[in-house]
């Protein structure tokens, strides 16, 4: 799914989706996906289908909804993972031949009618142990307080961040939660969640981001 693919006669499928590559005369590809058409010269160069942080319609932060609520004890953390959206963007080169959205795009309003935003949405179980899914976030969830503490939901900054990939997931960065005081605060720190991941971007830290509702 993910990775670099030769520009010649094939199908690849990404998801609900499947591009299909047919080589023509003197070199020329003809790139289908849905309503979506283009010719393509080829000098040797690979396409790259990459994933693509789940920013829609310009949104820039994404809420994920746990399907269940994770305590965590005072002065202590656990760790876990979620299932999280992603885009898929289809490159020859530096140039973007294609963008799409794989599987149900839904939104959500983050705050009051009057001060909130627009965000990604997105509901997922608390997950343990990796799960067996296409956008995955690996979250570390910390509790400095001398109190018990609850979380239903998180909201990250994705606009602008780096992804990482292997053949068949695609990866959030690494992703730190403080519960300090009423409002926890969400680091997208950029870093890959594991070892032996190719990245999209370029690895940096974004503002931490504070949830005041």
């Amino acid at each position: 799914m993910f990775g670099e693919y030769e520009l010649k006669t094939q199908f690849i499928k990404v998801g609900d989706k499947k591009i299909h590559l047919l080589e023509e005369k003197e070199g020329v590809i003809r790139y289908r996906r849905d309503d979506v058409e283009k010719l393509i010269k080829n000098n040797g160069e690979k396409l790259k289908v990459l994933p693509s942080p789940a920013l829609g319609y310009g949104v820039r932060l994404l809420m994920v909804r746990f399907r269940e609520p994770v305590v965590i004890p005072p002065r202590d953390s656990i760790m876990g993972f979620v299932e999280a959206p992603v885009e898929i963007d289809v490159k020859v080169g530096d140039l973007s031949v294609d963008h799409f959205i794989v599987g149900k795009e839904k939104y959500a309003l983050y705050g009051t009618l009057e001060a909130g935003v627009v965000c990604r949405y997105h509901v997922s179980s608390f997950y343990t142990k990796e799960p067996d899914a296409m956008g995955i976030a690996k979250l570390i969830i910390s509790n400095p307080s001398p109190e018990w503490k609850s979380l239903e939901r998180i909201v990250v900054l994705i606009r602008g961040t780096s992804m990482y990939y292997e053949s068949r997931k695609a990866y959030y960065p690494l992703v730190v939660v403080t519960l300090k005081n009423h409002n926890p605060e969400i680091n997208n720190t950029g870093r890959p969640p594991k070892e032996g991941l190719s990245g999209v971007g370029q690895g940096l830290s974004l503002p931490n981001f504070l949830m005041r509702w």
